[in-house]
């Protein structure tokens, strides 16, 4: 005898309900495989349990562009046989869309961060490990470019630096060369020790008056001529003024 058929209702027994969950999941998911294999099309499943785990299939990984192209056709569709009336279902729809699309991303957010990782299969979990993978070389791209236009503009500053360190010493050896062939005067020298400030002149000594004049005294003795012979000589070293002064004494 053969197999009778299946009666189509809600199996009442948990674990009889869920070992067929898990069955008919299998079934499901190896048929979308191959109708996409087989006829090239774009497939995209998505299965919740009673629990609330999500079990998805798409192909080449690409559940995201089918649920936007799925969007648009569906919205297209609605707005050839919308009207007036149907305006507030519209903003429904829209706000139901971008729940969904919030949903999805979320899903990939935790996944991308490890989490609820038990539900996906071995070819998801490659694909998000080709994307973190993918991830991270941009990312470690992005560091060694910023590392290497730090290093750049650290060996200019290491550079120019340096010119000026040369030059400063150029010039300093030549302003030594200089004062080496022409060593400067004391004059400068004081002038450079004041900063700028020209030494105080000194006063230049009286030139030596010579004295022709002789003065006669008369010789009433011996001393009296010793101190005429005294008076000539300082009068020979001082000036006519003084001379004249000491004549009319």
């Amino acid at each position: 005898m053969g197999r009778g058929r299946v009666q189509l209702k809600r199996i009442e027994n948990k674990i009889n309900r869920q070992v067929t969950f898990s069955k008919r999941r299998s079934g499901l998911l190896k048929k979308a495989h191959e109708i996409s294999v087989l006829c090239d099309a774009e497939v995209a499943l998505i299965v919740f349990s009673t629990k609330g785990k999500l079990f998805e299939y798409s192909t080449d990984s690409c559940m995201e562009k089918i649920l936007e192209r799925y969007e648009r056709y569906s919205y297209a569709e609605r707005r050839l046989i919308a009207n007036d009336n149907q305006s507030n279902g519209n903003w429904s729809l829209e706000h139901a869309k971008l729940k969904a699309r919030v949903e999805v991303l979320q899903k990939n957010h935790r996944h991308f961060m490890g989490e609820d990782l038990d539900s996906l299969a071995l070819k998801e979990l490659q694909n998000i490990e080709q994307q973190l993978d993918s991830a991270l070389k941009q990312i470690r791209a992005r560091k060694n470019q910023l590392m290497h236009e730090s290093i750049s503009e650290l060996h200019k500053k290491d550079k120019a630096l340096q010119e000026q360190n040369n030059m400063l010493a150029k010039k300093i050896k030549e302003k030594e060369k200089a004062q080496a062939q022409n060593p400067p005067s004391e004059q400068q020298q004081q002038q450079e020790y004041s900063h700028g400030v020209s030494p105080l002149l000194l006063p230049q000594p009286f030139p030596s008056l010579a004295m022709t004049t002789t003065c006669q005294y008369p010789s009433h003795s011996s001393r009296d001529k010793d101190v005429a012979a005294n008076y000539d000589r300082s009068a020979a070293l001082l000036p006519p003024w003084m001379l004249g002064h000491h004549l009319g004494d």
